[in-house]
Formats: C-alpha cells, sequence, structure tokens
C-alpha cells in the first residue's frame, strides 16, 4: 500500500499542465488579451478549476513566466556544458548559441516581450526582474565572465529579440544590416 503523503494530488499534476498551457496561450497575445478561460480550454480544464490552481490571472501569468526562464536557464546551462571553448567569452558564447537554438521556437521568447509590456502590473514586473536576475547571476558564475561581459552577453540577448520579433533579419537595407551582422536565428 502506498502511504497517502506519496500519491500527488490531482492539484500537484495538473498545475504543470496549466502552467505550460498558459506559457502557449499567453505567448501568443499577451497578457491582455488572454482569458483565463483561454487558458483552461488549452489545458483541458474548466476556468473554475484554473482559478482553483491560480486565484489570479496575474498569478498564472507568473507561474508562465517562471517556466519561461526555467526553460532558459536550462538551455544556458546545456550550452554551457557544450562548450568547447572554456574561456569566460566561449563559455557566454555557447550560452548564447543555446539561447538562439531555443528561441527559434517563439513561445519563450514573446511571452518575456509580453512580459515586459505589462512590467507594471508589480506581480509581473517582480517575476520579469526576478527571472533577468537568475539569467544574470548564472551567466557571471556559470562564464566566470567580468560584469562588463555579462552585460554584453544579456545586451546581445535583447538585441536578439528585438530582431526576431521585428521580422529584421532579412532585410536587405543598411540600418537592418548593422543590426543583424554575426546573428544568425
Amino acid at each position: 500500500m502506498t502511504p497517502r503523503g506519496s500519491i500527488l494530488s490531482t492539484a500537484e499534476q495538473r498545475r504543470p499542465v496549466v502552467t505550460d498551457a498558459a506559457l502557449r496561450r499567453f505567448s501568443q497575445r499577451g497578457f491582455h488579451g488572454t482569458t483565463v478561460a483561454d487558458v483552461a480550454g488549452e489545458a483541458k480544464i474548466s476556468p473554475a478549476y484554473a482559478f482553483k490552481l491560480f486565484p489570479r490571472k496575474e498569478s498564472l501569468f507568473v507561474a508562465a513566466l517562471d517556466l519561461c526562464f526555467d526553460r532558459i536557464l536550462d538551455a544556458l546551462g546545456d550550452g554551457a556544458d557544450r562548450s568547447a571553448d572554456r574561456t569566460p567569452d566561449g563559455i557566454l558564447d555557447a550560452m548564447g548559441a543555446a539561447y538562439a537554438e531555443l528561441i527559434q521556437d517563439r513561445a519563450l521568447l514573446m511571452l518575456q516581450v509580453h512580459a515586459q509590456s505589462v512590467a507594471d502590473v508589480p506581480e509581473i514586473g517582480s517575476a520579469l526582474r526576478t527571472g533577468l536576475a537568475r539569467i544574470t547571476m548564472f551567466a557571471k558564475q556559470r562564464s566566470g565572465a567580468d560584469d562588463a561581459a555579462v552585460q554584453r552577453f544579456v545586451a546581445y540577448g535583447q538585441l536578439c529579440h528585438l530582431i526576431v520579433t521585428s521580422s529584421i533579419e532579412e532585410l536587405p537595407e543598411a540600418w537592418a544590416e548593422i543590426l543583424t551582422r554575426g546573428i544568425r536565428h
């Protein structure tokens, strides 16, 4: 007989499924354009159950954003592990390449963009800052790079966001070529 405490409750089993559905839905239409009912439908549960798991839409968005940053950190870690060049710059470059691979699926990228657009919502702004802090400190600790190199790494990542979301990768104009030089997704 299995002890009762070792069996996951339905809520504990469903929370990750709903969080993953929230990441997909919020990445498509943002915080204001997505309802809890949209997420519930994606997760194949009732809106009432979604509210039981996440009492406010903000808490559901924050859970999705936390999952987004978890996936980013996993990818950065994998990139660092695969780096043949063990210098700080080499590790940062490998982490950046892993991130570029990750955001080929635009869901994680777009969720971050949507989070930035509603960072004035206190819970979301706090979660966004926490996620950025996690990425920054992970990059610094894992690479051993100095602060300036880590700042460039994060700034480069934001430039990648701009390039992808603005669809300027293939534009022939000089300004687009300046921004995209050496960057491919």
